[in-house]
């Protein structure tokens, strides 16, 4: 079963095009949409949502024509916006209750609803403040409620986590998750930051161009590479353990890099060695090295590919400098033997 298929869609202007022969089929669950600015996400959605028409090609979502069924498709979906649209002098509860009411549902029902959907999203004991007096993070949630409260089938998340700190992060990515799992609402959100992609969906798709790059499951990939990722401390005798770490496991005839492999121009790591690992005798060569040098080992464990990886494969291939969104690559040391994105 499939929540969105597409073929050879494309949209053109003038003087760029937006989507260029697109075929994808997207199941039910979490999926990431996921491409540099101008790829194309925010035109497929408005395409989708039959906002848009398509210059050629076809888009089904839910069963339903994007070209004859727009009106319908809108009932059964809901989508949060990326900018900030909300009426500043309107609580929280007068707000989702009229788009309730926009979506068809009769005024008990409405209010029962966003009662309901407001506590989802933890807005439940700041309902009846305006909406000008809330925090960023608030203002996401209550976009995201009023996605939900007529209950539909299938949300549309523009970039949901825009504007957080790492804390609102991570609780809105929470929330994402619960949509399908708590509710069997599938998703389809964009984002630019590649790491919550990697926490959050099920699935991703990557568009770049206007075109389909890819799309896979998340644990595809995510999957473990031959390469280990170490980690360890500095002491006073080796001030810098790291790179006396690297020094030691090189003359030792280990493959070493501070990159990871196939991913150079995408993850610095700063603090974290790569090594090949072969065989098992890898993980023995690290482990006394390490112990010879009196340093503490922090972590030592298998990589895992980054899906910023496949736009630097992709232009690697192409000849051409890597086109990772520009806030996809400041990593932070926490992921499997890679990097999330920094907050």
């Amino acid at each position: 079963m499939t929540v969105i298929v597409t073929e050879s869609l494309s949209k053109r202007y003038p003087r760029v095009t937006a989507l260029d022969r697109l075929s994808v089929d997207i199941a039910p669950g979490v999926t990431g949409l996921v491409g540099a600015n101008g790829a194309g996400k925010s035109t497929l959605i408005k395409i989708l949502l039959g906002l848009a028409p398509a210059t050629e090609g076809t888009a089904h979502v839910l069963g339903l024509d994007v070209t004859k069924d727009g009106s319908t498709i809108r009932e059964r979906v809901g989508y949060m916006p990326e900018h900030d649209c909300l009426p500043p002098d309107v609580s929280a509860t007068e707000f989702v209750v009229h788009m309730a009411r926009m979506s068809g549902l009769p005024p008990t029902a409405a209010r029962e609803r966003t009662a309901d959907t407001l506590r989802h999203v933890g807005l439940y004991e700041e309902r009846y403040r305006p909406i000008g007096g809330y925090s960023t993070g608030m203002k996401q949630r209550v976009k995201l409620a009023q996605a939900l409260v007529h209950d539909p089938q299938l949300v549309f998340l523009d970039e949901p986590t825009n504007g957080l700190d790492p804390v609102g992060r991570d609780e809105m990515l929470g929330l994402i998750r619960r949509v399908h799992t708590d509710f069997g609402i599938s998703v389809l959100v964009t984002s630019h930051l590649l790491g919550e992609l990697e926490r959050t969906c099920d699935h991703v798709v990557v568009i770049d161009g206007g075109k389909l790059l890819r799309s896979s499951a998340t644990d595809e990939f995510t999957q473990v590479t031959t390469s280990l990722a170490v980690e360890v401390t500095d002491t006073d005798t080796h001030p810098d353990g790291t790179e006396a770490l690297r020094a030691a496991l090189v003359s030792a005839g280990a493959a070493v890099s501070t990159d990871a492999a196939g991913a150079a121009s995408v993850v610095s790591s700063g603090h974290l060695l790569y090594v090949e690992a072969p065989g098992e005798e890898t993980y023995d060569l690290v482990r006394d090295t390490v112990a010879g040098l009196g340093l503490g080992l922090i972590r030592m464990e298998q990589r895992r590919h980054r899906i910023a990886e496949v736009f630097s494969t992709a232009d690697a291939a192409a000849g051409t400098p890597a086109t990772v969104p520009a806030t996809a690559g400041a990593p932070h040391a926490t992921q499997d033997g890679g990097a999330h994105d920094a907050a």
